[in-house]
């Protein structure tokens, strides 16, 4: 293991606001781009790319992802940025437009290289002290959990904050989150996301070229891809599909190598096949990505509102199991009034830990 390198492992921050027929009115999304723009300067990171659809605009990131809808705003970043920062100016701006914040989740995993965190992000604890301060009192619901697993350097950090309104908005009742973490990435794979030394292209350009040696774009074929490629190495990528969004990240560098895959799925896609089978189309999009990377280890987080999550966690380890993935720890936390999480960890077969409970553990 490296004594020091780039962070993979992200920091997701994602709040929810309220209003005036916010929808109508675009509500965040009429946030001119120089608004944005300061608040990713508190993060310390920049758009490198964007692109938007009817529902929502996806921006890549120079560390990682940005989704802005009328109600919702999602950051995600790597590397050492100051994630957290963004809370008070997002809060600011939002209040400008009307719209008013109902809710909050911090989310991420175990950071490989901790010490290089700068405030707020040195520890869990200050994480949390960090955000009670920041956000309103009238957000009265909280809880923080960190969420251990049987896989050395995967373990799961939730910061949760709701108000007192109806469950309609965090997120959805029918939707759910899926974020997955890779580490130990296959290495033929990880050379696929490093460029070759004065190659004379763009970010754009040498971005879309992974997206097809990696066969990245067939992991949703619906979906149109943002796709971006960093000078050495390095792959970051949004899919939009409706109103629905995926986005992958990767540091292939041996030692250190991560990867990461988040998207947003329905219970309704969850129907088994008449034969019983387990063929619908987010169970193979979510083998399909990892099936790209090939990692030694693997975790799986799923946030829902509903207890759909609790049913999830058989199939996405039937999802693992063809692709030489064993369960190795599953265990759920509830969050009040925002829903539950079920955090799953998974290693290749050759890595022989202990076996995969039927629930929490």
């Amino acid at each position: 293991m490296a004594v020091s390198g780039f962070e993979g492992f992200e920091k997701r921050l994602e709040l929810h606001f309220s209003g005036d027929d916010p929808v109508f009115n675009m509500g965040l999304r009429q946030l001119p781009f120089d608004s944005l723009e300061q608040i990713l300067h508190e993060v310390q990171c920049s758009v490198v790319s964007a692109v938007g659809n009817h529902y929502f605009d996806a921006y890549v990131l120079s560390e990682s992802s940005l989704f802005v809808y009328p109600t919702k705003i999602i950051i995600k970043t790597c590397g050492t940025t100051q994630l957290l920062k963004s809370i008070p100016p997002l809060l600011h701006h939002a209040l400008n437009l009307g719209l008013t914040i109902s809710s909050c989740r911090y989310t991420r995993g175990n950071f490989i290289f901790p010490l290089s965190q700068p405030f707020p992000h040195t520890s869990f604890h200050e994480e949390v002290v960090y955000l009670e301060d920041s956000l309103p009192n009238h957000l009265c619901y909280r809880k923080a959990s960190v969420m251990p697993s049987n896989v050395t350097a995967h373990v799961w950090h939730v910061f949760s904050a709701c108000d007192q309104t109806p469950l309609v908005h965090f997120p959805p009742s029918d939707l759910y989150t899926v974020e997955i973490c890779m580490t130990e990435l296959d290495r033929t794979q990880a050379r696929k996301f490093f460029r070759r030394p004065g190659d004379g292209k763009t970010g754009d350009a040498a971005g879309k070229e992974m997206t097809e040696i990696a066969g990245i774009h067939k992991i949703n074929p619906n979906a149109l891809i943002c796709d971006f490629a960093f000078d050495p190495c390095g792959y970051s990528m949004n899919g939009i599909d409706g109103d629905r969004y995926s986005t992958i990240h990767v540091t292939p560098e041996d030692g250190y190598s991560y990867a990461s895959f988040e998207c947003v799925g329905s219970i309704y896609d969850d129907e088994d096949d008449e034969d019983g089978g387990d063929g619908d189309d987010f169970i193979r999009m979510l083998r399909r990505a990892v099936q790209v990377f090939r990692p030694g280890k693997v975790s799986v987080s799923v946030t829902t509102a509903t207890t759909a999550s609790h049913r999830l966690w058989a199939r996405i380890a039937g999802a693992m199991e063809p692709l030489g993935l064993k369960c190795r720890s599953c265990m759920a936390d509830e969050f009040p009034a925002a829903g539950s999480v079920v955090f799953q960890t998974f290693t290749a077969r050759r890595k022989k830990t202990g076996e995969c409970g039927g629930g929490g553990r």
